[in-house]
């Protein structure tokens, strides 16, 4: 606690404290412009730029993490010049726009014969303090797409800063034009003795299941993991693009008489659905379990895409409204309607695009998003003069005050 207080002291005296024009809830740890990398050396960083190795302008900021007193954030290599794909900063920030340090540390994103990581999309830490690390394992998906490695789930402990494993998926589950895209991590036991990992496929449609204890992967398929038409159709700041995005957002619900729901949603659509884990935990029911997948409630409406969303302690679901530049909420404990979803912050300059959101493990919580003004980047239409990337914060039970979502079951 004394921590986040001291936190928050330091960020309040920096230009990067943007507050929320709406609910005065969200919080702005870090921006950019541009990302920078903190390089052993200025030499080693020119070098880098005049040998293409690393270019400013195809750097963008995807996955969101935090553990103690680190924020860890993905940069896929979605076009050249990316020089690592997986950093660490403090939670104590003392500048807005800090260069980024490699994660574990550099020798891990210049490994070569896929023993490092390649192109990391996004992580999830468990409650033992292990993060597992979603690497893709191509690069350049934006320009030439190259598979160098076999998609792959990378285990690391983050007391010690030590690579635990390395668990490629088999290629039976990574069907042609795949992108394994998100990551959610399922453990009760004290120990993380029981842990299993859901992947989202959101071009191929699939849900990947891996089992720790064996280092088992199944996938399951179902009709509700793919996008709507309608909603494949986006307009964001007057940019008109489309994506059929399928199987995207993951959220576990609250452990109850032994069972535990994942909600979950395609990427273009409006629509929420939920499985119960017992389900998805067991590689038996793959071809017997279509009825277990269920709508959950009333559509979101026109423009109700999601991207990522998280459900906290207190059992309030928060997720990304990437058309809407906002962040919205429902309790898992009322019915998924109109009536009982609102929004928690809106800010057009802040929020253009959330893309990722976690949640952590400390007491209290807090949310953390990244916003990243995605399509802007995939169409090489970003300002280098605007401030682009965003590491932002909330604290979940102050943002709900005041809304339908504050409800006591």
């Amino acid at each position: 606690m004394r921590l986040l207080l001291g936190v928050l002291l330091t960020i309040a005296t920096t230009a990067a404290y943007e507050r929320n024009t709406q609910k005065k809830t969200l919080g702005t740890l870090y921006r950019w412009k541009q990302i920078d990398f903190k390089y052993p050396t200025e030499q080693e960083r020119l070098a880098a730029i005049a040998n293409g190795l690393f270019n400013q302008t195809n750097v963008i900021p995807l996955g969101i993490e935090r553990w103690k007193g680190r924020i860890f954030v993905s940069t896929p290599k979605w076009k050249r010049g990316v020089p690592a794909t997986l950093s660490a900063l403090p939670i104590a920030a003392v500048e807005e726009s800090p260069p980024l340090e490699p994660y574990p540390n550099w020798l891990w994103h210049n490994a070569g014969n896929c023993t490092g990581l390649t192109s990391v999309f996004r992580m999830s830490v468990d409650h033992c303090g292990v993060m597992w690390v979603l690497d893709s394992g191509q690069v350049e998906a934006f320009e030439t797409p190259r598979q160098l490695c076999p998609p792959s789930l990378f285990a690391i402990d983050l007391e010690t800063d030590t690579v635990l494993a390395r668990y490629p998926i088999p290629d039976e589950f990574v069907l042609q034009n795949s992108l394994i895209t998100n990551i959610v991590v399922d453990s009760r036991d004290a120990r993380c003795r029981d842990l299993h990992v859901y992947i989202a496929d959101a071009w191929r449609f699939g849900l990947i299941v891996f089992r720790q204890s064996d280092a088992m992967f199944w996938r399951f398929s179902h009709y509700t993991f793919y996008p709507e038409p309608l909603l494949s159709n986006y307009t964001l700041h007057g940019l008109n693009y489309q994506w059929s995005d399928g199987l995207f957002g993951m959220s576990l619900g609250k452990f109850h008489l032994g069972e535990r729901p994942l909600y979950y949603h395609a990427m273009s659509s409006s629509l929420e659905f939920v499985v119960n884990t017992s389900v998805i935990r067991d590689p038996t029911r793959v071809n017997d379990a279509v009825a277990e997948f269920k709508l959950l409630g009333e559509s979101r409406g026109p423009n109700g895409q999601v991207s990522a969303a998280a459900v906290d302690r207190n059992g309030v679901m928060f997720y990304n409204l990437i058309s809407y530049d906002s962040i919205g909420c429902w309790n898992t404990c009322t019915d998924y309607k109109n009536k009982n979803r609102d929004i928690v912050a809106q800010n057009t300059r802040t929020l253009v695009f959330p893309n990722d959101l976690r949640i952590d493990h400390e007491v209290p919580q807090f949310v953390w998003i990244i916003s990243n003004r995605l399509p802007m980047y995939q169409f090489n239409l970003i300002d280098p003069n605007e401030y682009n990337y965003r590491v932002l914060y909330l604290d979940p039970v102050k943002a709900v005050e005041n809304t339908v979502c504050q409800y006591i079951c």
